[in-house]
């Protein structure tokens, strides 16, 4: 990373109201090989540090508008700051002592040496690469993890997946769909991994998970003072994926007037923190994914029809893991694999219940059922009688014949079963379900479940 900053010149910015000193310096440090922009006043200083990326800031104390105290405070609540030098004709211990408190690189007084100027400057930049590097490499460390695998041999899906290497090199939005526990979070992963700066972050927000009022906050971040209670400036996602990948899961989730500054967002490439005033440029990979069925809802006018189209540039569909009976075995062998140690065996009976489920928690609900099997197993095997599947797909039973069924009553009777296995804990049965607690409770009510007497409130 260094190398290839090493090949550019060091940008820095000179803020002096002093004309001929300003000129002099400007002067030296472009011979000097550095790129200088040079400004006379501490609001022009402040406006430039926050449109455009500089290394090291030369910040006279006394200027017109604000002074060099001032622009340094507000330019360390950026992110990624440069590096400040504050200088000073009137330097004094109080002023020394203030600058470096407020985050400076250091202090000089004048008069000064020019090549005095170069050294600091130089070495302001030195650890400017070596914060930035840092950072890098916490990054890395933080998503140091095994290889992202998906574990399949059924032939539509290993073509979808050959899909998903062909376009995670491009920049434009992905919508990815299917239902819960398909594994689309993990196919944002890929995209991710396998694009054009892998390195980048990796932010996802689900947006089935916050409330209405705080999602725009999350997303877009918001000035100080916004209002009460906001007492800092705090960065939105979109801030902090820049360069890298936004994941928004369950997008459907989002109110119309978010989708319309989404929209925005996504055809600009910028947006105004709540409260702003000042725009904010980003270049962010954005990634959707949806269960539910997002044509459906424009043409019920709960989602924009343009938003859709600006993120349905490329969609991936992920199949049910019903329609991959062949991946079922696999994927379990797979789940003992991380849960096992020794790796516990499936038993043919276990094969064969596993099967002939339906999995309609998909391949979240199978990860669960092996992780709980792999407890139970006795002699290192899992057998038909570790799986809490229901009696009804036991060995020699036939499937049950689902296609009579609504897909309500599928899904309230599904619901059902997850809240009775968890005796009611409302966390555990949305983990299981791959949905919110806050769906769970509205499906609840919705279903008219009652819970038994004798178990308390959980959550």
């Amino acid at each position: 990373m260094r190398g290839a900053d090493a090949l550019s010149p060091i940008r820095v910015l000179i803020a002096e109201d002093e004309a001929h000193l300003g000129a002099i310096l400007e002067q030296f440090m472009t011979a000097r090989g550095f790129q200088v922009r040079i400004v006379r006043d501490g609001k022009s200083a402040l406006e430039l540090l926050r449109s455009e990326a500089f290394d090291v800031a030369l910040l006279d104390v006394v200027m017109p508008e604000l002074d060099g105290l001032e622009v340094l405070r507000l330019v360390r609540e950026e992110p990624l700051p440069p590096e400040i030098i504050v200088i000073t004709g009137n330097g004094t211990i109080e002023t020394a002592i203030a600058a470096l408190k407020l985050g400076a690189y250091d202090f000089l007084s004048k008069p000064y040496r020019m090549a005095e100027i170069e050294v600091l400057v130089r070495r302001a930049w030195e650890k400017r690469m070596l914060a930035r590097d840092n950072h890098h490499m916490q990054s890395r460390l933080r998503r140091a993890a095994p290889a992202l695998t998906f574990v399949t041999q059924y032939a539509p899906l290993r073509a979808v997946l050959a899909m998903v290497e062909k376009v995670a090199p491009s920049t434009s939005p992905v919508l990815v769909t299917g239902e819960s526990g398909t594994g689309k979070d993990l196919i944002a992963r890929l995209l991710h991994a396998h694009g054009s700066n892998p390195d980048g972050p990796f932010v996802d927000l689900n947006c089935a998970a916050l409330a209405e009022a705080l999602l725009e906050t999350e997303l877009f971040g918001v000035e100080k003072g916004a209002f009460p209670g906001a007492d800092q400036r705090k960065l939105g996602l979109f801030e902090l994926a820049a360069g890298g990948t936004l994941y928004l899961d369950n997008i459907g989730e989002l109110d119309l007037r978010l989708q319309a500054k989404l929209l925005r967002a996504l055809e600009t490439g910028s947006f105004f923190r709540v409260g702003g005033t000042q725009k904010v440029e980003v270049n962010v990979r954005v990634i959707a994914s949806s269960t539910l069925d997002l044509s459906r809802m424009v043409q019920a006018e709960a989602f924009r029809d343009d938003l859709l189209h600006r993120i349905n540039t490329i969609r991936i569909a992920l199949p049910p893991l019903r329609d991959r009976v062949v991946d079922v075995p696999l994927l379990a062998q797979h789940f003992l694999e991380q849960f096992g140690s020794p790796v516990p065996r499936l038993s043919d009976d276990a094969v064969t219940v596993l099967e002939r489920y339906r999995w309609p928690g998909n391949a979240r609900e199978l990860r669960n059922v092996m992780e709980r099997a792999s407890l139970l197993a006795a002699d290192g095997t899992v057998s038909a009688a570790d799986l809490p599947l229901g009696a009804d797909v036991g060995a020699g039973a036939r499937p049950t014949p689902v296609m009579t069924l609504s897909l309500a009553e599928l899904e309230r009777r599904h619901i059902a079963e997850i809240l009775d296995r968890c005796q009611w804990h409302q966390g555990q049965a949305a983990e299981l379900l791959g949905i919110s607690p806050k769906t769970l409770y509205r499906k609840i009510r919705e279903y008219g479940f009652k819970r038994p007497a004798g178990r308390g409130d959980k959550a």
